[in-house]
């Protein structure tokens, strides 16, 4: 997923949907939907979001959504400046990690309520207040001339001469990755200092990443699998490795806003983004659906996968935020 691409930072823009099709679906989807507006904060790239919304108007003709799409670092800035005056304005938020939507049920934000649909995504991928709607692989990309690393600690190793990193403080895949190298015995936050004392450096975003290294700045990098496989496509010289012990999956959750204003119209849009028919808008969107037998991007036969425990790593964020900020700065 392009996370950073084509983001303009604080500009929310209103999208007037209109159309025919058939009535909405999913068991929070009521024709009360019909005709009204909800306000949508997301970090999810405009090549996802914009499919999911159109589809989403065929099922609600009339609605609008009013979107707002920034990178989570500029998001959570957004939500802040609300809360200070006066409330989320929001009635969904549609975010990239679950560090950063745990952090926003703590603040009574978001929360309370998932749609029945939700039951079909893994367990691993929901709670009580939100439900995954997509998935971000946290790989590496790499220069063809040189060696794909075997596990991650190769980054550190003698075969690359430069590395970069994405801001974990301006990236949600970021900063999963940063949460589950942190829980990791073997890695932990010793992972970014060794990084750091090889000369690694820190980017803003993955696509960052993905483009320093197609262009021969860094030998290698950590990224998400959408922005490697598209710069692959593209014909930039690199490769992508899926390091042991596996690729670090963080989930995107979706929730709904304890105030909405439209309650109703923001449960039906939770409704179809996890249902049937909008998973599989994302996955023709070139997203990783969490709803199993849905397609999406491939994935490589017996590539390996890391699944953080966000639980318990959520009472941990600022102090692994600190952690890192020691070693890269903020």
């Amino acid at each position: 997923m392009r996370i950073g691409r084509s983001v303009v930072a604080g500009i929310a823009v209103a999208l007037t949907l209109s159309g025919c099709g058939n009535g909405p679906t999913g068991s929070a989807a009521s024709s009360s939907s019909a005709g009204t507006k909800i306000t949508l904060y997301t970090c999810v790239s405009d090549s996802t979001i914009q499919p999911v919304i159109a589809a989403f108007r065929k099922r609600n003709p009339g609605s609008t959504v009013d979107l707002f799409r920034a990178p989570t670092g500029q998001l959570n800035a957004r939500v802040a400046a609300d809360a200070r005056s006066g409330g989320l304005k929001a009635d969904v938020v549609w975010g990239c990690d679950p560090l950063t939507m745990q952090a926003y049920v703590d603040q009574k934000l978001v929360g309370g309520w998932i749609p029945p649909e939700a039951q079909a995504i893994p367990a691993q991928y929901r709670t009580a207040d939100y439900v995954g709607a997509h998935l971000l692989y946290m790989v590496v990309v790499h220069r063809t001339s040189v060696p794909a690393p075997h596990a991650w600690s190769d980054l550190a190793g003698p075969a690359y001469r430069t590395v970069a990193v994405p801001s974990p403080t301006v990236a949600a895949s970021a900063l999963g990755a940063l949460g589950w190298f942190a829980a990791e015995p073997a890695y932990g936050v010793d992972f970014y200092r060794k990084l750091h004392s090889k000369g690694a450096v820190q980017v803003s975003t993955p696509d960052d990443v993905t483009a320093g290294v197609a262009q021969g700045l860094y030998d290698a990098g950590m990224t998400t699998s959408n922005s490697a496989y598209a710069a692959k496509k593209d014909g930039s010289p690199v490769d992508v490795a899926w390091p042991e012990p596996g690729a670090v999956a963080v989930y995107g959750p979706i929730a709904l806003a304890v105030h909405s204003a439209h309650p109703q119209a923001a449960k039906s849009f939770l409704s179809f983004v996890v249902g049937d028919a909008g998973q599989k808008v994302i996955g023709a969107a070139g997203s990783y659906p969490t709803r199993p037998g849905i397609a999406g991007p491939p994935i490589p036969e017996g590539a390996p996968v890391v699944h953080p425990d966000w639980a318990s790593l959520a009472s941990r964020k600022a102090a692994i935020e600190r952690s890192y900020q020691q070693v890269f700065g903020g």
